[in-house]
């Protein structure tokens, strides 16, 4: 079923995992505690480890600063290593100081706007201890209220400090905005959507792009037309992949639409963002509240693998053809005929002839992992939301 060509697309595919998906999570009512969770970031780092061991789609983990903060993040670079991963992009987090209640980057006070960019320049100090490339900023700031603030100066200021953290990156390094139209602020966010991000980083220079989060849109939004306008542009920088069925819900990805996630990536495959010198990061973002987090994470990678290698499978000359011809629904078959294939047969396959289980994520829970740590990781605090 599969051709040279996919899979060496197949082969090259890396998914990042968030280490934040390892820890305790739940809902605006109550955070869940689970057996086996990590206690430190080096545990979470194991569990990361654990996924791309089983999938080997999972080379890399990023941070959230200070959730993750270590006192030797060299250790912790060498610590990943030891384990076959690397540490990956770092997220900022100026959304849970009490400083931050009326913003970060766009507040009024420049104390408050200085405090958040110092937060930055030490993400950036980390980057360059972790190795890492790309500096992810997620704004909570916004309003709840008309006439609160004054939406024009925020965003004079929004450009203000980011051109100053900006200026700090390093040569390799690269700054990802990521939007999302509401939550917390319900008035107005300050970057709500792909336009307000891009226009953002355009005025930074090559190093800014836009993060898309699969979560972050309004019911009904074509998502894989942002896609396709962004690699256009050149600004899609890095994708945070889960699942919505309501707001940003943080499932499983392709959990609530798999057909929307195989849109996704087609537009990804088409404009180039599966090229070998593409340089789209692909990522999940999602917060396990009632399911275990290392199977979880197992699930959602192997869903995205699923859908590539639908995606690979489509007749581009055919939808072509039928595009210049006006056959719209020859058009639409060419690509329900990929989706309606079922490739788990071929990937069990191809899997095992990369030295991989059939089907990880159930060689994951017949391994009894799940139950060795969850009595080894007995006492200490566990991680979650806030630390």
């Amino acid at each position: 079923m599969f051709t040279t060509a996919m899979t060496d697309i197949l082969e090259a595919q890396a998914i990042e995992l968030p280490s934040w998906a390892f820890g305790n999570s739940g809902t605006r009512f109550k955070v869940f505690t689970t057996a086996g969770t990590p206690r430190n970031p080096y545990e979470k780092i194991e569990d990361a480890a654990t996924v791309h061991r089983f999938t080997g789609l999972a080379p890399s983990v990023a941070l959230h600063i200070p959730w993750d903060k270590v006192e030797d993040f060299a250790d912790l670079k060498k610590h990943a290593e030891n384990h076959g991963v690397r540490l990956g992009t770092i997220n900022s987090n100026t959304f849970q100081d009490d400083i931050y209640r009326f913003g970060s980057l766009t507040h009024v006070d420049k104390k408050v706007r200085q405090a958040a960019i110092d937060h930055h320049f030490e993400c950036i100090d980390i980057m360059g201890e972790t190795g890492s490339r790309d500096l992810k900023i997620w704004l909570a700031d916004g309003s709840n209220y008309p006439g609160q603030v004054n939406l024009r100066a925020r965003q004079d200021r929004l450009h203000e400090s980011l051109q100053t953290i900006y200026e700090r990156l390093g040569a390799d390094h690269r700054m990802v905005l990521e939007y999302k139209f509401f939550e917390p602020a319900f008035y107005h966010t300050d970057v709500p959507d792909w336009g307000t991000a891009y226009v953002q980083v355009l005025e930074l220079g090559d190093k800014a792009q836009v993060c898309l989060d699969t979560g972050h849109h309004a019911p009904g939004t074509n998502i894989e037309f942002i896609v396709a306008q962004l690699l256009r542009l050149g600004r899609l920088g890095s994708f945070d992949f889960n699942s919505r069925f309501y707001a940003d819900d943080d499932l499983i990805v392709g959990a609530a639409d798999p057909f929307q996630l195989f849109r996704i990536i087609f537009e990804v495959y088409r404009n180039g963002g599966l090229d070998r010198d593409s340089d789209v990061a692909f990522m999940l973002d999602q917060c396990h509240n009632i399911e275990d987090k290392i199977p979880g994470q197992i699930r959602s990678v192997l869903n995205v693998q699923e859908m590539t290698a639908k995606v690979l499978l489509v007749d581009m000359d055919a939808l072509d053809k039928a595009e210049k011809s006006g056959d719209v629904l020859g058009a639409s078959a060419v690509l329900m005929d990929a989706f309606n294939t079922d490739v788990r047969p071929a990937l069990a396959t191809w899997r095992e002839s990369r030295g991989l289980p059939a089907e990880p994520f159930d060689a994951y829970r017949q391994s009894g992992h799940l139950d060795t740590i969850a009595a080894e990781r007995v006492g200490g605090q566990q991680m979650g939301w806030g630390a």
